[in-house]
């Protein structure tokens, strides 16, 4: 089994992530948070937890430098600069490739809020090793024409009390070619902090991924 901490490579950044492999692990899933959040969300995380137990490897990633959040926290430039997010996604999809411990699993990534549409955008560019995508609450409409050219089999959850983002994701949903569903939580709100839901969140993660990693 893996487990530390690591610094991924993006150009001239250099971001943190936590990796964890347990040993005869299916895949590995790579977290994109949302907008204003970090690899330290405790929402992706009891996912991650979830998934590890389910025996996907997980590698929660920061997306921004801590300069970079200290700035997007004052301006909130950052968090809506989808093709920043998706190339450091697509950068850390090929750092994952070069470890030996990750190099022969296939890759799915988690994506929530605007992370959902990095990890869609970067699944285009990275079509032969990504296998499958997972939304949370996500934000799918934000990768505007990357829609149609995702060839890895989607997933969106969203919860059904999140009005206005389950809208977005059925309109996203029509310009996906790929196999695809949408997954209603009965009673949810965005963050998903009802009893239960990020539950099930976790484990229809973990379905989709067993089908398709």
């Amino acid at each position: 089994m893996v487990s530390e901490s690591v610094t991924v490579p993006s150009g001239s950044a250099a971001l943190s992530g936590d990796l964890v492999v347990p040993a005869g692990a299916r895949g590995v899933v790579l977290f994109a948070h949302g907008s204003g959040s970090s690899r330290l969300s405790p929402r992706n995380r009891a996912v991650a937890t979830a998934l590890q137990g389910a025996g996907f490897g997980t590698l929660l990633l920061d997306l921004l430098t801590p300069e970079e959040e200290r700035e997007d926290d004052a301006t909130g430039r950052h968090r809506f600069d989808i093709g920043l997010l998706a190339r450091r996604l697509a950068h850390a999809v090929d750092w994952l490739e070069q470890r030996p411990d990750g190099m022969d699993l296939p890759v799915g990534l988690f994506g929530a809020s605007t992370g959902a549409a990095a990890a869609l955008v970067a699944a285009t560019e990275r079509p032969g090793r990504v296998s499958a995508v997972v939304s949370r609450g996500g934000r799918p409409d934000l990768a505007g024409d990357a829609l149609g050219l995702v060839a890895c089999p989607v997933l969106l959850v969203v919860g059904g009390d999140d009005e206005t983002v389950l809208g977005l994701n059925r309109e996203a949903a029509v310009r996906l070619s790929a196999t695809h569903r949408v997954h209603v939580v009965p009673g949810a709100t965005h963050l998903f902090p009802e009893p239960g839901a990020l539950e099930q969140v976790a484990e229809l993660a973990a379905g989709w991924f067993r089908d398709h990693l």
